[in-house]
């Protein structure tokens, strides 16, 4: 059974709440960029940082991130994944990371993140932004979000997936697999 849990126009709401928070904690920040993990975080960020531009007139660096080697379940996802291209034109050291992803589960995503923006730089602060926080309960790492579009306590057994324009697809958040 699928559920939605966020329609186009929340979707919309909770990157423009999140957009206004970035710049709560960096009014003044001229080093802040924004990475977004391919896929889905990559799409979010681009949006993020058209509502930022908005907000502050300043159009923050954005550059997106393929972390498929840096992954440690990657031998598992068959013989050949899929590696895309990362595309980070500025230099991240000194600089304040906002990567950006959709959903937030076990944490393993975001460390291998955290892992190949290191190959880059030595950044001065990294944070994270998701639309879908997934909750504690589920969180193999100790990783956790800085701004969060939705926390939902996902169980084990749910999917939530996020269909984005610009992949083909209606905006909305949806969970498989609920039991109600």
């Amino acid at each position: 059974m699928k559920n939605k849990l966020l329609t186009e126009r929340e979707i919309r709401e909770a990157l423009q709440k999140m957009a206004e928070n970035i710049l709560k904690r960096h009014p003044d920040e001229k080093n802040l960029v924004l990475v977004g993990i391919i896929t889905g975080g990559a799409f979010l960020a681009m949006r993020l940082s058209k509502i930022l531009t908005s907000l502050s007139g300043c159009a923050p660096s954005i550059g997106t991130l393929d972390i498929t080697l840096y992954r440690d379940d990657w031998t598992r996802i068959g013989p050949a994944p899929v590696v895309r291209k990362t595309d980070i034109s500025f230099g991240v050291d000194d600089r304040t990371i906002v990567l950006v992803d959709d959903v937030i589960f076990t944490g393993r995503t975001v460390r291998a993140a955290m892992d190949a923006l290191m190959d880059y730089g030595r950044p001065k602060r990294i944070e994270l932004a998701v639309l879908v926080d997934r909750g504690e309960a589920c969180r193999e790492l100790p990783i956790m979000a800085n701004y969060a579009g939705m926390i939902y306590s996902a169980k084990a057994f749910e999917t939530v997936n996020v269909y984005l324009e610009e992949a083909g697809f209606s905006d909305c958040v949806t969970v498989e697999g609920r039991q109600d």
